[in-house]
């Protein structure tokens, strides 16, 4: 299934302007707890600085979906990111991404996940990411095995818990 050609897939820009930050902090907080909250717009803007690989789609010039990716060797705090440092020594790490319920089921998802995969193919690493299991989210974890996602392990924090997946490359 590829994707129908009135959305558009591009990366961040190098400059993000405050509009563009506050549609993609507004879209991950309409998002959780299928994606982690985010304190602020500032601590967005420093992921952001940290992370390695950044998408987002468009529609009609209105930002409808993004991903947020992180290489190895980042100093991103995350426990869920710090997993994978632990366990591989290169990787890719899908840390957030969101798509507006009213795009569901056009395959954005699919092909953000499809650009991410083609660059982690390119560089043989394996792709990483967490699922929630507490709240239980089924579809996602549909989704990441049906790709060809395994699961490695799983973290309770206090208020959810998360299985992690890992998708080779190599």
């Amino acid at each position: 299934m590829s994707l129908d050609p009135k959305f558009k897939v591009s990366e961040f820009p190098s400059h993000i302007s405050s509009e563009f930050l506050k549609e993609i902090y507004n879209l991950n907080q309409e998002h959780t707890p299928e994606v982690g909250s985010l304190s602020s717009i500032e601590y967005l803007q420093e992921l952001i600085k940290l992370s390695s690989n950044n998408f987002y789609i468009s529609f009609k010039n209105k930002i409808i979906g993004f991903m947020i990716c992180f290489r190895e060797g980042s100093e991103y705090k995350s426990k869920n990111y710090k997993f994978f440092t632990k366990n591989k020594s290169k990787f890719l790490y899908i840390d957030r991404i969101a798509v507006k319920s009213d795009y569901r089921r056009n395959g954005i998802g699919r092909s953000l996940y499809a650009l991410i995969s083609s660059i982690a193919i390119d560089k043989e690493i394996p792709l990483c990411c967490e699922v929630n299991i507490q709240p239980l989210n089924q579809i996602s974890i549909d989704f990441h095995e049906n790709l060809g996602f395994c699961r490695v392990g799983e973290f309770a924090f206090d208020d959810h818990a998360v299985a992690y997946f890992i998708k080779e490359h190599s």
